[in-house]
């Protein structure tokens, strides 16, 4: 992958966002992967990375402000203390720079966020199903959409948008069907690379972002 992604950045400028922490992308990706991408949007771009320079951070604490964030914590805290799960040990709240995610373990997160979309129904909330065992909770507007605010002002011609949890719900969604994204559903990062290929390994190609 890291060959193709290589090749790829030859023909196209290539990003990489994600709703985890840079340490989680590192992870993933590689500790080198500011270098290796053109982008990279940690916590669905509230910490931004652009042409291997740090480019912005984005603090949900100053924009919430402590009472709001205390109530919520407390209410999801109240709410895990009431339920029995498989392990009641680990990170169940984590407090990132841009968000709040949230681990009910072996509980069903669908659940968990019709409860907390009731009780915190107007206070400027949304709520993102990333994968099986939690969820993120940021302030409306602050899902993978934000990062186009700092591409967009690149002036790409497109901009090609890759994911797999695509569904309503689910937190590539609202950038998958945002107007300023052609969006591709994708099952694996061998389905990622075909699609590539398809569309940019050609003789004439424009100046894009993936």
């Amino acid at each position: 992958m890291h060959q193709f992604l290589n090749e790829l950045r030859q023909r196209v400028r290539v990003g990489v966002v994600g709703g985890s922490d840079l340490d989680k992308i590192k992870e993933q990706l590689g500790d080198d992967v500011i270098n290796r991408m053109d982008y990279v949007f940690a916590e669905n771009g509230l910490v931004a990375y652009r042409f291997g320079q740090l480019h912005s951070v984005q603090n949900i604490q100053a924009y919430l402000g402590e009472e709001v964030l205390q109530d919520f914590i407390n209410f999801c805290l109240n709410y895990l203390s009431k339920i029995k799960l498989p392990k009641k040990r680990g990170t169940f709240i984590e407090f990132r720079n841009g968000m709040l995610n949230v681990s009910p373990i072996g509980r069903s997160c669908k659940k968990f966020v019709s409860v907390l979309k009731e009780e915190f129904a107007g206070k400027g909330l949304a709520f993102s199903i990333g994968g099986q065992i939690s969820f993120d909770v940021f302030p409306v507007g602050w899902d993978k959409r934000y990062c186009l605010g700092i591409v967009e002002k690149d002036s790409y011609q497109r901009i090609h948008f890759f994911g797999d949890k695509t569904m309503p719900g689910g937190n590539d969604y609202e950038i998958f069907v945002d107007p300023r994204t052609i969006g591709h559903e994708v099952k694996s990062p061998e389905d990622t690379q075909r699609i590539c290929k398809e569309l940019f390994f050609s003789s004439v190609i424009q100046k894009e972002v993936q």
